[in-house]
């Protein structure tokens, strides 16, 4: 039987900010959310060296009541408020290779849902699928080290959900633990290919660099309370027709949150977070709360030390 540390999974895990994340993962400017918002604390606490392959099953829930704007000089100014609800279904298979020792490997498949209340209309659906690998590796007991890379698809249930291009989200991702405290997060990039649409300009969406920390308290084998930050910075729309940038395209954003994590069950966990911009620019403010739950089978269980 393969023991691991609790621990969330990649998500890219990328995965991305939600639609609104909407879909976790917009890179222009008025997206609201930032890329991998939805991880939570031990999200890259990845096992190694263990005999069996195994599943999991993670469900990322993303709310995002926001009333509010940061605009073009960075002030905070009401209106351009929406409520939107999204989420994250990922399936990620597990395995290592005993001629490769300390190094693990897994391959995520993410389907996106949205749904968006605002100006008094509504609509949502599914959105783009993530899939891609992700592989890491043990310095010593503590630490993990890893690289993750997705490609989303330019795919939708409704036109207002499809991003109309392919994207590529890769990151770096790190873990260190300590006997009481806990240390994780991620630095990447959103690259997006070139926006083809009849009859209209061709553009290039503007990439996204974002980073996401968690530093958690390990209070009991139960509980877990942890402080969040992450970080998004969004280069400009590029109009390839004209040869220019669009004006106010370029974003960023900067969100602080809290949130605890129950180990119900060596095999199932919830995590929760409450966060709220501190700092943007040309973005709605964030003012957002997360959910996670993740069930392991196959033979692998949970230990919290």
């Amino acid at each position: 039987m393969v023991r691991l540390r609790v621990w969330g999974f990649p998500f890219v895990c990328l995965c991305l900010s939600i639609l609104c994340w909407g879909s976790a993962i917009r890179q222009h400017a008025y997206a609201s959310d930032i890329t991998f918002a939805v991880i939570g604390p031990h999200e890259y606490d990845l096992p190694v060296d263990f005999e069996k392959p195994f599943n999991v099953f993670v469900q990322y829930g993303d709310g995002n009541a926001a009333g509010s704007y940061y605009n073009g000089q960075g002030a905070r100014r009401p209106g351009m408020g929406s409520h939107t609800w999204a989420g994250m279904s990922k399936y990620v298979h597990f395995w290592s290779m005993k001629s490769i020792p300390h190094v693990g490997f897994a391959y995520e498949v993410i389907q996106t849902e949205s749904y968006r209340l605002a100006d008094g209309t509504n609509f949502g659906g599914l959105g783009p699928v993530i899939s891609g690998p992700a592989v890491w590796f043990k310095p010593n007991a503590h630490s993990t080290f890893g690289i993750q890379t997705f490609m989303e698809t330019p795919s939708a249930t409704r036109a207002v959900l499809n991003p109309q291009y392919w994207s590529n989200l890769s990151s770096f991702m790190f873990d260190y633990e300590w006997k009481h405290f806990s240390f994780d997060g991620d630095l990447g990039a959103v690259v997006g290919s070139t926006l083809h649409q009849k009859g209209q300009h061709s553009y290039h969406p503007g990439t996204a660099f974002h980073s996401n920390l968690r530093f958690s308290w390990k209070a009991s084998r139960a509980l877990e309370p942890f402080f969040a930050l992450d970080w998004q910075n969004v280069a400009g729309l590029y109009d390839n027709t004209m040869a220019h940038y669009v004006a106010n395209t370029s974003s960023r954003e900067v969100a602080l949150g809290v949130g605890v994590m129950w180990n119900i069950t060596p095999t199932l966990n919830i995590t929760t977070r409450y966060s709220h911009s501190v700092e943007g620019r040309n973005v709605p403010e964030s003012n957002a709360y997360y959910f996670k739950l993740v069930y392991l089978w196959q033979g692998a269980v949970f230990s919290h030390y």
